[in-house]
């Protein structure tokens, strides 16, 4: 079935699992030189930033669901955040283009009028003034470094800039990192070179955040914006601050679950889906059969309709409370009983240490809004070009709220002792690949490896998607059916790292996204 993923396990300092090899590779350092399970993730974010431009900045936004050893689990919610006021519609910089993934074509929106408040920067501060152990200019030296040689693009890396090219061009800001002297798009093997930012991430290492929400750097996104078409003041970046919340907690035969709570929908939806699959007997279906499948498509289906019937009628939020209530769930089952039985990009860290530390980190920039911070070589979010956030009609979206994502960074405890970090890129698609790949590990107890590896589906709208294959039985049954001859990045990309019963530590990184595992 194509490229399994990279796998790592040992009984060293410590393991990540994560979308690029300097990435890993920035953690597995950290890991080494004595940093914990949190300033290991906060250093492969910093790589991520160099490595992963597309799909992780400090101009976006992300979640990070830690738990220290012998604490509790604790989200930290660095999610982006909706200007306080608009900007007349006709005075912004705000641009359709379309990507063209090759199986399919999709429209977005860049430009200095899609960007909403960043929130990496903030998060990276608050988690390492909480959890830190080394100073951050230590955490930060393996980004800087990679920074200052520039990173080589992966095969990976390459086609999502290809996918995203009308946008990276948008302005000669943005054109400029990602093209060469003769205007042509960079590829795989190309070197990434970002000089600005080593500048800017060294000067924020050591003047700490409000150089970026009060100072100079905000000063100058703020004067950008404003002559340029963007909705972003002052005031909205010195009004940023993270929110920590306790994780969402689902109970699953022999663990428990924590992942992302409120308002983001995530990880409620992946709650609600495994409680639909209590009880239904999974864990005797032949993986991969008819029934298996069926079973699966049925529950993602219905938690489509259950997202949408227990959204709040006043301002459109997912009602967690209303959703996971024991009698509505009852419903959905019963609906389930009745039938037969048969890329906002998005990147995504798990990292465990060898003193009981475990972190859970996702980023998105969007598809980066094809604009950058004067001087500092970062990328700003396209956010506000989400169709989802402006059902009234472009820029009518809430003003002065934290918006919601489906990312859905999650730890699972084993009753035996064990702890799984994981987490996915892929828009709509993380919360059933993670509903996927936590079934093949709790119901079928498979390897990491094969509980990340094997053949997905996606069932949304009618359409049922899957990879490799797809049991004639169920072609019949769906109205739209499409089936990629190989894995594909449409359904997401799981990394995850496990600490097992006895103590040793493992991971697996999805080879749809070109994941990598390392053990330090």
């Amino acid at each position: 079935m194509g490229a399994m993923p990279t796998t790592a396990a040992g009984s060293g300092l410590g393991v990540v699992a994560c979308g690029h090899p300097e990435t890993a590779r920035a953690a597995r350092q950290v890991l080494e030189d004595g940093g914990n399970a949190c300033d290991a993730a906060l250093a492969a974010l910093l790589a991520a930033c160099v490595a992963e431009p597309i799909l992780a900045s400090l101009g976006g936004g992300g979640f990070l669901l830690a738990r220290p050893a012998g604490a509790r689990p604790l989200v930290y919610d660095f999610f982006v955040q909706t200007p306080g006021r608009f900007r007349d519609p006709q005075d912004c910089d705000f641009a359709r283009v379309t990507a063209d993934f090759g199986t399919a074509t999709q429209d977005f929106h860049c430009g200095w009028g899609a960007a909403a408040v960043p929130g990496v920067v903030a998060g990276l501060f608050a988690a390492h003034a909480d959890l830190g152990h080394m100073p951050l200019r230590d955490i930060a030296a393996p980004a800087l470094a990679l920074a200052k040689t520039g990173a080589v693009l992966t095969a990976f890396q390459a086609h999502v800039l290809t996918v995203v090219a009308p946008i990276v061009r948008h302005t000669p800001a943005s054109a400029a990192l990602f093209t060469d002297a003769e205007g042509r798009l960079l590829g795989q093997g190309d070197t990434l070179a970002n000089p600005a930012f080593v500048d800017a991430l060294d000067a924020l290492v050591h003047e700490g955040p409000e150089l970026f929400y009060r100072g100079e750097i905000a000063a100058a996104l703020a004067a950008e914006c404003a002559a340029r078409g963007g909705h972003l003041r002052r005031e909205d970046l010195a009004r940023y601050s993270v929110a920590t919340r306790r994780p969402l907690e689902v109970a699953l035969p022999g663990a428990t679950l924590y992942t992302n709570p409120p308002p983001s929908t995530g990880g409620t939806l992946i709650a609600f889906a495994l409680e639909l699959l209590k009880d239904q007997g999974l864990e005797r279906l032949s993986w991969g059969g008819a029934d298996h499948r069926r079973l699966l498509a049925s529950v993602m289906e219905a938690t489509n309709a259950a997202r949408l019937e227990a959204r709040s009628l006043e301002d459109g939020d997912l009602d967690a409370d209303a959703l996971l209530r024991p009698e509505f769930v009852a419903t959905y089952r019963a609906r389930l009983a009745g039938q037969p039985r048969a890329f906002r990009g998005t990147t995504h860290i798990s990292v465990l240490d060898a003193k009981g530390g475990a972190c859970a980190l996702s980023l998105s920039n969007g598809e980066s809004g094809g604009c950058v911070i004067p001087g500092t070589g970062i990328l700003l979010n396209n956010m506000l070009g989400e169709e989802d956030l402006n059902p009234q009609g472009w820029h009518a979206w809430p003003s002065g709220v934290r918006l919601s994502s489906m990312m859905a960074p999650s730890l699972l405890v084993g009753d035996d002792g064990s702890e799984t970090a994981l987490g996915s890129g892929g828009s709509n698609r993380i919360r059933t690949a993670l509903v996927q790949v936590l079934s093949n590990l709790v119901d079928h107890a498979l390897p990491l490896d094969e509980a990340v590896g094997r053949p997905r589906i996606h069932a949304e709208g009618g359409r049922l998607s899957a990879e490799v294959d797809l049991p004639d039985a169920l072609r019949a049954e769906w109205p739209e059916v499409h089936v990629w001859p190989e894995p594909d990045l449409f359904f997401g990309g799981v990394h995850v790292a496990r600490r097992t019963a006895n103590g040793g530590l493992e991971g697996a990184a999805d080879p749809r996204r070109s994941g990598v595992a390392l053990l330090a």
